[in-house]
């Protein structure tokens, strides 16, 4: 490609007159477009469902990291519009895929949202377009899967930009926003990653340009990677520490105290969100291809689903020793959610908790501030709201999620057994009825 070309959309970027695209608006593609938006650049972003394109178009978020007078303002500038059209994938000057990246039932990449949009873009793709997959994915997906597919579109390699930048998105969290997390960039040659550092300097404070997709692509899933063979080793320490009499909860608080070479992790129902239960599966499919056997992170991968299991026969074991059986059981769940403080179902292991205990025969509600409704199985389920009064009516109280604003001293002084699954309690006095994980 003509340096004129190169020199031509990074003057764009860097000046702010760049149109963007943004391919996807969920959880990591809105909170995105309102980014860019806000930093003054005119942003489309397209999506599948009109229900989200009109909501976008209407001001009204639907996800909880932007706040619905976010997405007026921009709109109101005229910065932000939402279309399903995808024959206007041509306008933009750069176009982020934030598409799913889900597991098949058999437990390997499901790349189908990827290919899709990537082939819808190679129906229009025309040249000195810069093309940036977000979507969390095993190493290679960049150059050996999107590449191919764009190049159907009868330009020449050189004649579009093609980087990987892994989102790095915390859903709820009030402290790390695309703003302050750094931001790694790689393309599948320079004057790729130079573009795509240009365009995301716009949203955030420090760009790191590494030298391929396929970095890219390993530094994001090693973090998750990370996440989750720390987050199984402390799982089992639980299980064990459950063996021994010990409380894993200060054990963990103990060795924390040692300044150099630990880093907390700490134990619970299992892991959720989109990211760490599915990352692991990614690798380990990719490195099979190789012939590589990722024991390791398979085994982590294990431990962590087994977690809800665990804590089911945990309940029922508590239950037994005072005389109750699981079957028939009233049993209340504070927090469905996969984290705290928000109503992100995602993965959930409360939700995978909720089902078990409820095919052991437990009469099962939950309680949640963030989701007044879920989905289990074919049926809608209608939370219940925190009455104090009626916490000793059940038999079992289980804190599966660690929400902040719930008063767990409350919680303790009046429900007949409290099973806690998060160390929420750990800093209360000891009672009778609570057990922790």
């Amino acid at each position: 490609m003509a340096d004129e070309r190169i020199e031509g959309l990074e003057a764009r970027l860097a000046a702010g007159n760049a149109t963007v695209g943004v391919v996807g608006l969920g959880y990591v593609g809105l909170p995105l477009a309102v980014a860019f938006a806000e930093a003054r650049l005119k942003v489309i972003g397209f999506d599948i469902l009109p229900q989200r394109v009109r909501a976008v178009n209407d001001g009204h978020s639907y996800i909880p990291d932007v706040a619905s007078d976010r997405l007026r303002r921009v709109r109101a500038d005229e910065r932000l519009e939402a279309t399903t059209d995808k024959d206007r994938l041509a306008e933009p000057d750069a176009l982020v895929l934030c598409v799913p990246t889900p597991l098949t039932p058999t437990r390997e990449p499901d790349l189908h949202y990827v290919v899709f949009e990537a082939e819808e873009i190679a129906r229009r793709l025309r040249p000195a377009q810069l093309i940036v997959l977000e979507s969390t994915t095993y190493p290679g997906t960049t150059d050996d899967l999107v590449r191919p597919i764009l190049l159907r579109s009868g330009l020449n390699a050189e004649d579009f930009f093609l980087a990987y930048s892994p989102e790095r998105i915390d859903p709820g969290s009030r402290t790390h926003s695309i703003r302050n997390t750094p931001k790694l960039v790689g393309g599948v040659d320079a004057a790729s990653t130079r573009l795509a550092a240009a365009l995301y300097r716009h949203v955030a404070d420090e760009v790191i340009p590494v030298s391929s997709p396929r970095v890219a692509e390993m530094a994001k899933v090693f973090e998750n990677v990370f996440r989750a063979v720390n987050i199984a080793l402390v799982n089992e320490l639980a299980q064990l520490c459950e063996k021994m009499g010990m409380d894993v909860w200060q054990v963990i608080r103990a060795a924390s105290s040692k300044p150099f070479g630990f880093m907390p992790f700490w134990p619970g129902p299992g892991v959720g969100g989109h990211c760490i239960p599915l990352d692991p599966y990614y690798l380990a499919s990719k490195a099979r291809e190789y012939g590589f056997h990722t024991r390791f992170i398979e085994l982590a991968g294990d431990i962590n689903e087994e977690m809800p299991t665990y804590v089911a026969r945990r309940i029922a074991d508590c239950l037994n020793a005072r005389g109750k059986s699981v079957h028939g059981a009233r049993i209340l769940l504070l927090g469905v959610s996969y984290k705290r403080d928000i109503g992100d179902v995602r993965e959930s292991p409360a939700l995978t908790l909720y089902r078990i205990l409820e095919e052991w025969g437990a009469q099962l509600a939950y309680c949640d501030p963030f989701l007044p409704e879920v989905q289990i199985g074919s049926r809608r389920v209608t939370a219940l709201p925190l009455n104090a009064s009626e916490l000793s009516t059940w038999d079992c109280v289980v804190i599966a999620v660690d929400h902040t604003g719930v008063d767990y001293e409350s919680v303790v002084a009046r429900a007949p057994l409290v099973f806690d699954s998060r160390g929420v309690t750990a800093g209360l006095a000891p009672r009778a009825n609570v057990v922790r994980l």
